[in-house]
């Protein structure tokens, strides 16, 4: 390990993992330092650390954080970030809105204090701009390289616990954002960034975006394969798995997924199925789980409750293994699922991971395991110990964003969700079942009807910061203007605005 102590963007000291001088000749520059330290040194961890904090680097944990070579985990004990909160007006993910308490996936990286292995930086020497200020290098390399598997995380156990250093955080100008933007998103949302600015602050930017348009988007393509994955993290204890599926009306599609399970190399424990039917009076029409031998456990609830959210509640009480596969319906996979998993798991350290999902006739797009803002609640493999405390929202039931929230949920305490690519899951899209009662929604007889959902609402109001909030509100209301009516501006704003009062009325009556 080799530690790079700065100051202003300049290296003042380069320290060992005791925290003793190295005599070392090195480029005053600390994003030049960094890739020089990278070269000469190819197989290390690089750690940087403003000077005010070296006496609180904790280091009798970085061999826990830096558990593989694919790490970046920096940490800003400020709410203060380097790029404005502006950056929201732009940006959809479930990345800004940091909670600082606990080890969180997100590209918004620090100067005070992180680290990462040369390696990574060796492979994308050619693609990193030393020139810029280290705040701007370091959230650019995240930014291009979360895509494309590297894993990045604010991490509070960077810092001892008894750390009460606070520095002030430097702050990228009005230039320097939209020059961000510019070079790491389409170019369109450079136009729609001053859009925001004039319509929510009133502000014309013309300098900053003009500046912007001299600039090309920076490669979105880094290629980390090079960077072997192998995690000394413990993970696994016993591969035992249970899990979870609820269903309604589709017999013979959750017969297919029970052989699918029965036929795995490495078989679940139990299997729970959750069996909806709305009907007064009616019974379990699921002979076979009975008539028909399974190597499994089955625990079979029968309810005239409708609702997913409930469903996989009653399931996620049931289970007792200490991995949850989070299973559909109307699913296929190959009998190596679960065995695969488990490798993934072991190699990168994982407790959460969603596997490839596709329609049957839908082309994979994505191929490469990442980080992912998504949570698929039918597509799953969860350790058990993340679940604890953790339920559906109800508030979420017959609308949208169950999954997603419970997702947050996860994340809010420490878990990471990783995409696994290599791991196939086939989403038939099985037709309704019968007796699904057609649920009216209690806003269904508004005179206003709300814009968006209002179960979306609470999602983005609960997960999204303020500046993302106001984004979406600007970007959906242009787009539902081409589709409205509504032709005169001035009357579809204030139509719009009537709309975006009701879903917010109704996303504070659900929660």
């Amino acid at each position: 390990m080799i530690i790079l102590v700065h100051e202003n963007n300049k290296v003042v000291a380069l320290l060992n993992a005791g925290l003793e001088p190295m005599d070392v000749s090195l480029d005053k520059h600390i994003a030049t330092a960094l890739i020089a330290v990278a070269k000469q040194f190819p197989e290390t961890l690089i750690i940087w650390c403003h000077k005010a904090f070296v006496n609180s680097l904790n280091t009798d944990l970085l061999h826990y954080i830096f558990h593989h070579k694919r790490i970046l985990a920096s940490y800003n004990p400020s709410e203060l970030n380097y790029l404005p909160n502006q950056i929201g007006y732009v940006d959809r993910e479930f990345y800004l809105k940091i909670n600082k308490t606990v080890s969180y996936p997100t590209w918004v990286t620090s100067s005070n204090i992180g680290g990462v292995n040369s390696s990574v930086i060796n492979s994308l020497v050619n693609q990193l701009n030393p020139k810029v200020s280290f705040d701007y290098f370091l959230i650019s390399l995240a930014k291009r390289a979360m895509v494309n598997g590297l894993f990045c995380y604010s991490e509070p156990k960077l810092l001892k616990t008894n750390t009460s250093v606070l520095i002030e955080t430097p702050k990228a100008s009005t230039s320097d954002l939209f020059l961000f933007v510019k070079q790491h998103y389409k170019w369109v949302w450079v136009f729609f960034l001053s859009m925001c600015y004039f319509v929510y602050e009133k502000k014309i930017v013309l300098f900053p975006l003009l500046k912007s348009l001299f600039f090309k988007r920076l490669s979105q393509d880094l290629n980390l394969e090079g960077v072997v994955v192998e995690s000394t993290k413990l993970i696994l204890e016993k591969k035992a798995i249970d899990v979870i599926i609820p269903t309604i009306g589709r017999k013979e599609y959750l017969y297919d997924v029970l052989k699918d399970l029965a036929s795995q190399t490495l078989l679940p424990k139990n299997v729970i199925i959750v069996e909806q039917n709305t009907l007064s009076g009616s019974v379990s029409e699921l002979f076979y789980l009975k008539t028909e031998d399974w190597p499994f456990t089955i625990k079979h609830t029968f309810t005239h409750q409708p609702g997913v959210v409930n469903a996989r509640n009653i399931a996620l009480s049931e289970v007792q293994s200490e991995w949850v596969f989070f299973a559909d319906d109307d699913i296929r996979f190959d009998k190596y699922l679960l065995e695969h998993s488990f490798k993934t798991i072991n190699q990168f350290g994982i407790s959460i991971l969603n596997y490839l999902c596709l329609l049957p006739n839908q082309k994979q797009v994505f191929f490469r395991l990442q980080q992912t803002s998504i949570f698929g609640s039918g597509c799953s493999l969860v350790k058990r110990e993340a679940l604890k405390a953790t339920v559906f929202n109800s508030a979420f039931e017959f609308g949208f964003g169950e999954d997603s929230d419970f997702g947050m949920q996860l994340r809010n305490k420490g878990y990471d969700v990783i995409f696994v690519p290599h791991i196939k899951i086939t989403h038939l899209k099985a037709p309704i079942g019968g007796y699904r009662t057609i649920i009216k929604q209690r806003w269904a007889d508004d005179a206003i009807q709300p814009k968006p959902s209002p179960t979306i609402q609470l999602l983005y109001q609960t997960y999204f910061t303020d500046h993302q909030l106001l984004g979406y509100k600007l970007l959906l209301g242009l787009r539902s203007y081409k589709h409205s009516a509504i032709k005169n501006p001035m009357t579809y704003i204030k139509h719009f605005n009537k709309q975006w009062q009701r879903s917010q009325f109704w996303s504070h009556q659900l929660n």
